[in-house]
C-alpha cells in the first residue's frame, strides 16, 4: 500500500512539471530603434504556432543594451535569450552566460536554409556555436553609373582598376584648375578601418594578428597612402572625413566611389536614382577582405525553458519571419528565400551583399580590437594621410597593440 501512495506521488509530480513546462514563458531582449516594431505581430503568430509558450519580448535602448544585459546576467536576472553581436561572445562565454546550440542546430531543419560561412563567422573560438544569425550587413564599393558611363568605365575588380578608375574619375568639371570630383571617398577619420582593411588584409598572409609588417602588409597602407598623397584622388579633407561626410560628398557627386554597406542604399536611390549601383569590393594583392556586420540571438544558461527558448530564435530564423523581423532593422535576412525576395532595398545592393559573404570576415574577438577601432587605427591612418608617419610604422603600431612585438 504504502508503494502505491509513493508511485501515485511520482505520477502527480511527474504530471506538474510537464504541465509546468507546457506554460512557458521566454524573456526575450532586443534592440530596434524602428517605431515600426514588428515585434508583436511575430510574438503573436509564435504563440499560435506554439500554445503553451509565452513570448515577453522586451525593446531596450541600443546605448544601454549591454550595460542592462551585463548587469542582468551578474544579478541572476538575465533573459532567457537575446539578440547579440560577436563583440559581445568572448566575455559572455567568460561568464558562463551562454547554452551552446549545436545539438539545435544538428536536427533543426531550417539550417539549411541559412548560408554555412554565417554559421563559420559566429563560430566561437572553443569551436562551438552559441549564436543562431539573425541578420547581418556587408560592406561593399558603391559607384556613380553615371560617371562611370560617362567615361566609358567598368566597377574595378581589382586594386589594379580600382587605382586607374580613381584617377580618370578625378576631374576638374568647373574649369577652375583644381578637381571638384574625386575617384573615391575615404573615411580617414574613426570608423573607416572598414575601407582601409580592404585594401590591406586580403593581400596573401596579411591579418590583424600577422603578416602585417610584411612586405605584403606595407604595401597594403601604402596603396592608401599614394591614392591620397601621390594620386589626390580622395578630397583633401580625407584625413577628418567621417560617415556623414563620405555619404554627403558622394551624394553631392563630389566622390564617384565609397565603401559602406546596405544601410546607406535606400537614401542613395532616394538622392541619386539609378546614377549608382553597388559591387564587392576589389581584390587586392591576391584575395578580398570586406567588413561582416553582424546581429545573432542566444539562448542564456540560465533560461528557464531552454526549449521553448530555442524554438523562439529558431522561428525568428525561419522563412518569412525573418524577412518580417528585418524589416524593422534596415538589414538583411539570414534566410536565402527570405534574401531573395527581399524588396526593402533594390535587388542590385543585395546582391552586392550577398555576393561578398565569401570574403567577408571579422575582426578578431579580443581586447585589442576595441583600441585598434577607436585609438589606435584613426590616429595612426591620419598620420599616414598627412605624411607625419610611413606606412611602416602605422603597421608597426598595429601590430605592436595585438602582439605585444
Amino acid at each position: 500500500m504504502k508503494r502505491i501512495k509513493t508511485f501515485g506521488l511520482a505520477s502527480i509530480l511527474a504530471m506538474a512539471a510537464g504541465i509546468a513546462h507546457a506554460d512557458s514563458t521566454v524573456h526575450f531582449w532586443y534592440h530596434f530603434d524602428n517605431a515600426d516594431n514588428p515585434m508583436s505581430d511575430l510574438v503573436a503568430k509564435f504563440e499560435k504556432e506554439n500554445p503553451g509558450i509565452k513570448i515577453d519580448a522586451l525593446n531596450v535602448p541600443w546605448n544601454s543594451y549591454y550595460d542592462q544585459l551585463y548587469t542582468a546576467i551578474i544579478g541572476g536576472n538575465a533573459p532567457d535569450a537575446a539578440m547579440v553581436k560577436m563583440f559581445a561572445q568572448p566575455r559572455l562565454i567568460e561568464m558562463g552566460a551562454l547554452e551552446p546550440i549545436d545539438d539545435q542546430l544538428s536536427k533543426w531543419a531550417g539550417k539549411s536554409q541559412i548560408d554555412e560561412n554565417l554559421f563559420k563567422l559566429t563560430q566561437a573560438a572553443d569551436g562551438e556555436h552559441y549564436y543562431l544569425p539573425i541578420q547581418y550587413v556587408i560592406l561593399y564599393l558603391y559607384y556613380r553609373t553615371d560617371m562611370f558611363k560617362e567615361l566609358g568605365l567598368t566597377p574595378p575588380k581589382t586594386c589594379a582598376e580600382f587605382e586607374e578608375d580613381a584617377k580618370k574619375l578625378t576631374r576638374d568639371t568647373n574649369g577652375d584648375g583644381t578637381p571638384d570630383v574625386y575617384g573615391f571617398g575615404f573615411r580617414g577619420a574613426k570608423g573607416g578601418q572598414d575601407q582601409w582593411a580592404s585594401f590591406t588584409l586580403g593581400r596573401e598572409g596579411v591579418s590583424l594578428t600577422k603578416g602585417l609588417t610584411s612586405d605584403a602588409g606595407i604595401a597594403g597602407t601604402q596603396f592608401v597612402q599614394d591614392l591620397f598623397r601621390k594620386d589626390h584622388v580622395f578630397p583633401p579633407s580625407a584625413p577628418n572625413d567621417g560617415f556623414s561626410e563620405i555619404i554627403g560628398a558622394f551624394k553631392a557627386g563630389k566622390t564617384a566611389m565609397t565603401i559602406h554597406h546596405i544601410g546607406s542604399a535606400n537614401g542613395m536611390v532616394e538622392a541619386l536614382g539609378d546614377k549608382v549601383s553597388a559591387v564587392p569590393v576589389p581584390e587586392c594583392g591576391g584575395g578580398r577582405w570586406t567588413a561582416f556586420g553582424d546581429e545573432s540571438t542566444a539562448i542564456f544558461s540560465g533560461a528557464e525553458d531552454k526549449e521553448a527558448a530555442w524554438k523562439w530564435i529558431s522561428f525568428l530564423s525561419s522563412p518569412g519571419n525573418n524577412a518580417k523581423f528585418n524589416e524593422a532593422t534596415g538589414q538583411l535576412p539570414v534566410v536565402k528565400s527570405d534574401a531573395d525576395s527581399w524588396t526593402l532595398q533594390p535587388k542590385r545592393f543585395v546582391q552586392a551583399t550577398v555576393g561578398s559573404l565569401p570574403f567577408a570576415h571579422l575582426y578578431p574577438n579580443v581586447s585589442q580590437t576595441s583600441d585598434f577601432v577607436n585609438t589606435v587605427w584613426p590616429t595612426a591612418m591620419q598620420r599616414v594621410l598627412t605624411g607625419e608617419i610611413t606606412p611602416k610604422q602605422m603597421n608597426e603600431e598595429i601590430a605592436k597593440l595585438y602582439n605585444g612585438d
